[in-house]
């Protein structure tokens, strides 16, 4: 078999194809055929974005709000209630009493979870209905350093560890609690009953 010269318009057609071609298993320790005779794609930078504008800012002014994440009550909507709406109208105005209660003030998130998910374990085991979880309103951070620390680190956490399994099976709504029984420091947990 001998071989001919590949003219310049077979080149060019060759390109053509190499370059809409896709392989059918790409390798990696070579060079690809296609790659050799197609030309380099230069890579294209992005368009810079534009920054964000800044509110207005004077010196000596003061900042509206420290907090970084929003407030449990502006992206958490009240869910409908599930339970029975007479009990939770009762519940939202405290009439209903709490039949166990715990505290979680003073403890680290680690530890809180871990107290919290047992608690919530044995009340629902011993049939119990509603209990109160106390997570206390958070301390105010003094320093004043450049990132901002979000105030009440539980508060903002018993919703979301009440909602994953295994505690969301045991769990049938969760609330903020009424002014008598700690109002946005506490919650309301009431349970499913025991199958």
């Amino acid at each position: 078999m001998s071989r001919r010269r590949v003219r310049p318009e077979e080149l060019d057609l060759w390109r053509q194809v190499a370059r809409t071609a896709e392989p059918l298993m790409p390798r990696t320790v070579k060079e690809k055929p296609a790659e050799r005779f197609a030309p380099k794609a230069q890579p294209v930078a992005p368009a810079p974005k534009k920054p964000l504008p800044l509110p207005a800012f004077k010196v000596g002014e003061r900042a509206q709000s420290r907090d970084t994440l929003p407030g449990l009550t502006d992206y958490h909507t009240p869910a409908p209630p599930t339970m029975d709406r007479k009990a939770f109208g009762k519940l939202k105005r405290g009439k209903m009493q709490p039949e166990a209660r715990i505290d979680l003030h003073g403890m680290t998130v680690d530890r809180a979870h871990n107290a919290l998910s047992g608690f919530v374990m044995r009340a629902h085991g011993q049939g119990k209905r509603l209990i109160l979880v106390i997570t206390g309103k958070g301390k105010r951070a003094d320093d004043s350093g450049p990132i901002p620390v979000r105030q009440g680190v539980l508060r903002h956490n018993v919703p979301h560890w009440l909602s994953l399994p295994p505690l969301s099976q045991m769990v049938m709504q969760v609330s903020e609690a009424h002014g008598k029984h700690g109002g946005g420091g506490a919650y309301y947990v009431y349970l499913r009953r025991p199958r």
